[in-house]
């Protein structure tokens, strides 16, 4: 796919911040005006809210690689998981607001550091100034892979506009049952969602490639954190990976669930996942026909 000019990533940005005066960004479809001060479910005004950024080495080997993401940890979210791992600033505040010239400069900033990639965790609720930040970062120099690295609750009209600037999404798949994803996530219509954008993702971007040194260059890895009790629907959500996106799609099977915020006085989430119940999930990715992959075995 073609990949957009600067100006061109800036055009896209700007119409989405425009549109916050009736935001629509994401699923949640609050319709609240940002740009007046207005806080729909992710409680974030119109300019970025970070937490922070620097080199990270935790992620999947092709995108830590040997020089680290260059990740940007967004602030707040557009959804509520009772166990979110970051949750002091994804629900508790904690981050800062800065400008969108000061976001293209953290960019740049790990860039500099040698970073392989731009990490954006956490980036749909705040598409719009990521896009703009993106595209002055671009024109001053900016030439790493950028990382969409998402809860996968996106608009999937909003992830088409995405097409020829993201090279990696990194996305999450979390639930096959919205019942459970309204009573975990606090959102309605996860599965849809989920699934329709999933599928944009990998038409825009095809398969994970990596160069000579095993470094991601563009491609889709779908992460799918097992939960307790296979709330989660692993077998599901292979499935339709198999059967709806491709068999040679690249998963990311995490077993390192372990309860934090308000999982603790849940009675389903108050515990780490058994290695029975990981072996299942495992059992239950090579029976949908899957291969490729990340196994981070418990």
């Amino acid at each position: 796919m073609k990949k957009l000019t600067p100006p061109e990533i800036i055009k896209i940005g700007q119409e989405l911040y425009d549109s916050m005066d009736n935001c629509l960004l994401c699923p949640m479809d609050c319709a609240v005006n940002r740009h007046m001060g207005e806080l729909g479910n992710c409680f974030t005004g119109a300019q970025p809210f970070v937490a922070s950024w620097d080199l990270h080495f935790g992620e999947e080997p092709p995108l830590s690689g040997g020089g680290g993401s260059g990740t940007i940890f967004m602030a707040h979210c557009n959804l509520f998981c009772k166990y979110c791992q970051n949750y002091r600033f994804s629900q508790l505040d904690e981050g800062y607001e800065i400008s969108i010239d000061k976001l293209a400069e953290a960019m740049l900033e790990l860039q500099e550091l040698e970073a392989e990639n731009i990490n954006l965790v956490t980036p749909s609720h705040q598409v719009a100034v990521i896009l703009l930040a993106l595209g002055k970062a671009m024109e001053m120099g900016l030439n790493l892979p950028i990382v969409y690295n998402c809860s996968g609750f996106e608009k999937p009209e909003i992830i088409r506009k995405l097409a020829g600037i993201i090279d990696i999404y990194l996305v999450d798949m979390r639930y096959n049952n919205n019942e459970v994803a309204k009573k975990y996530s606090g959102c309605d219509n996860y599965v849809e969602q989920n699934r329709a954008s999933v599928k944009e993702m990998f038409q825009q971007v095809g398969n994970l490639e990596v160069d000579n040194r095993g470094i991601a260059k563009s491609g889709v890895i779908v992460r799918h954190l097992v939960l307790p009790d296979d709330i989660s629907g692993s077998e599901g959500i292979f499935r339709f990976l198999a059967d709806e996106v491709s068999p040679e799609i690249f998963v990311s099977l995490m077993s390192q669930y372990h309860p934090a915020y308000k999982a603790c006085n849940d009675p389903t989430l108050n515990r780490r996942i058994t290695r029975d119940e990981f072996a299942k999930a495992k059992e239950a990715f090579f029976r949908a026909g899957l291969e490729n992959g990340f196994i981070q075995e418990i």
